[in-house]
């Protein structure tokens, strides 16, 4: 049974944030305004959900008085046949409501910024790291998404020391926010000469992308360097000082882009990650505060931990959070991770429902 009392409430609400969001003064405040537009949107497919499954109950309704009073046997089967559908409609119906009414990551609808970077291992883990980008890219594309890479440090036998990129598309917090963490891969390096299996470790962090509204920066705590952008083997690509290096002098944190030939571009695309860094660090102590025990395994993200392992002799693949194991390395490793994160998200919303 769902709780119908918290659809209307929920009812009552989709509909005086659709006359709130027509007034001038709303519309003049950019910030309440876009706060409300996306409640507005989140609602609304509540609502539409919930007005599908009233009218599932009031054809049952009608079906089962037309059971009760029919004399035809042919037209009383008929009846009898509609009701039994309509009761799997129902039930369906009734399971998406409650994954609706599950509370929802406000992030969830965002944009991300993706950051690789090589933990230990060497090389080999610069390689691993190398894969998991390539891993992402097709995920991304497999999902109509768009990545652009910022900034990268290519690692010596191939890969990269460190990759960031954005990440832009439908719902890619609510899908990439899980594979944050250690991600750990053994197998025979390239440069073993007797074929013994090595662990290699590369870390992932998945951030998500916020509006100015959402934080604040004050241009004068912010340290700006430009430098001639580099390409693969560290040539240079212009001659021009159009690459960015930002300083957040108050947290020492150091954002680089040279993606763009125009040090604008870069400057705004260095600041939005950077904007992002800032969101994650002031998101994480709020975390603390809130305390260990309200902490999800699967949410987590504390790039510390080691979530996930590639095994390549058994063409393995484990996610340590949830135990599920999977053993299709290679196509994972193409880009087919849908239902490693499926089951996570599954996982997650079960340990939301039972708290």
């Amino acid at each position: 049974m769902i709780m119908t009392d918290k659809l209307e409430a929920i009812k009552e609400r989709f509909q005086e944030v659709e006359a709130l969001i027509m007034q001038p003064a709303i519309i003049a405040d950019r910030k309440k305004y876009t706060d409300l537009s996306k409640e507005y949107k989140d609602l609304k497919k509540i609502v539409e959900a919930y007005d599908y499954y009233q009218k599932i109950l009031n054809d049952i309704d009608s079906a089962r008085v037309l059971l009760s009073t029919e004399k035809e046997p042919e037209f009383k089967e008929m009846a009898k046949e509609e009701l039994a559908l309509l009761e799997e409609q129902k039930e369906v119906a009734e399971e998406g409501l409650k994954k609706m009414l599950i509370p929802k990551d406000p992030n969830d609808s965002k944009n991300i910024i993706l950051e690789l970077r090589s933990g230990t291992g060497g090389d080999e883990a610069a390689i691993f790291a190398g894969d998991l980008f390539r891993m992402y890219k097709h995920f991304a594309e497999n999902n109509g998404w768009r990545l652009n890479v910022l900034d990268f440090t290519e690692g010596t036998a191939g890969g990269y020391k460190e990759i960031i990129c954005t990440v832009t598309g439908e719902e890619v917090y609510g899908m990439m926010k899980y594979e944050s963490g250690v991600h750990r891969v053994q197998r025979v390096p390239t440069t073993e000469t007797q074929g013994r299996v090595h662990t290699s470790a590369a870390s992932v962090v998945v951030l998500p992308e916020v509006d100015e509204v959402e934080v604040e920066i004050d241009m004068n705590e912010i340290r700006k360097d430009t430098f001639c952008s580099s390409g693969p083997g560290g040539q240079s690509v212009n001659t021009t000082y159009s690459a960015v290096r930002l300083t957040h002098i108050p947290t020492a944190i150091v954002v680089s882009c040279q993606d763009e030939k125009s040090q604008i571009k870069n400057f705004e695309k260095a600041l939005k990650v950077l904007r992002a860094r800032l969101y994650e660090r002031a998101l994480k102590k709020q975390q603390e505060a809130i305390g260990a025990e309200r902490k999800s395994m699967v949410r987590s993200g504390d790039r510390a931990d080691k979530i996930r392992t590639y095994n390549y002799p058994q063409g393995r693949v484990t996610d340590h959070r949830i135990g599920y194991t999977a053993h299709n390395l290679p196509a994972v490793l193409d880009g087919e991770i849908g239902a490693i994160i499926e089951a996570l998200r599954i996982a997650d919303n079960a340990e939301k429902l039972i708290r």
